[in-house]
């Protein structure tokens, strides 16, 4: 049993949005997405979705493509992008797949670790950022803390044998537009002492050199972009 994590699967089974006309790593992607998940993960596995998951605008229209990810094996948990614009109530979205968890204000419990996250949004200090994305970007810091909280409240914040406490933190954006900075967003996963953060959001080759991939303050941060995988799940626990 074990944790894995891709993002910004895309998908676009009920619309025109083909995302071959990228190139590379996005040519036939999903078939590609299909046939490594299937080499790799088991029932017994989860799989964390950072967000982007469908192009569709409606629910009625992403159900396709949700239903694609529900079939492939494992226990999914998706946290929404700045593209799902189909996502809307959580517990309607909860009721859709015995297999598939959507994460808002709360955590998933997965292998003994707790699962905590949020979409994220761009930070101060970035181009243009404006007093309405302070005010998303304020949202999402409380929606965030309120995860982490609610992990806290059933013990995940106990430290393991290595030192590390059981939380796994999740976003959709990068955690800060500049690392060495940081933001609302770092410092809470490093006051709720977390282990590792998964995100996704960046493509291309600039965008992804630009993605920090290490540890910043005892926490490891991991880019699951599906390019940057190259359509291959990344194991994290």
């Amino acid at each position: 049993m074990a944790i894995y994590a891709i993002s910004d699967l895309h998908l676009s089974f009920s619309s025109e949005k083909p995302m071959d006309i990228y190139g590379g790593e996005w040519i036939n992607h999903t078939e590609k997405i299909k046939n490594n998940w299937k080499a790799m993960i088991s029932e017994e596995d989860t799989v964390i979705i950072p967000g982007d998951t469908s192009w569709a605008l409606r629910l009625n229209d992403a159900v396709v493509d949700l239903k694609w990810i529900s079939e492939l094996p494992g226990k999914k948990v998706l946290i929404k992008g700045n593209h799902d614009l189909w996502w809307n109530s959580v517990n309607k979205l909860n009721a859709l797949f015995s297999n598939m968890f959507f994460l808002q204000n709360t955590f998933y419990a997965a292998e003994g670790y707790a699962i905590c996250g949020t979409r994220g949004w761009i930070c101060p200090g970035e181009d243009d950022f404006t007093s309405h994305d302070e005010k998303i970007y304020r949202r999402e810091l409380g929606r965030l803390k309120a995860s982490l909280e609610a992990a806290v409240n059933a013990e995940y914040q106990r430290i393991d044998n290595s030192g590390h406490s059981r939380m796994l933190g999740v976003l959709h954006f990068p955690p800060a537009g500049d690392i060495l900075r940081g933001s609302g967003f770092t410092e809470l996963f490093e006051e709720y002492g977390v282990n590792k953060v998964i995100y996704g959001h960046l493509h291309g080759k600039d965008a992804i050199e630009g993605g920090f991939k290490g540890i910043r303050n005892g926490i490891e941060y991991i880019l699951a972009s599906t390019d940057h995988l190259r359509n291959i799940p990344i194991r994290i626990i």
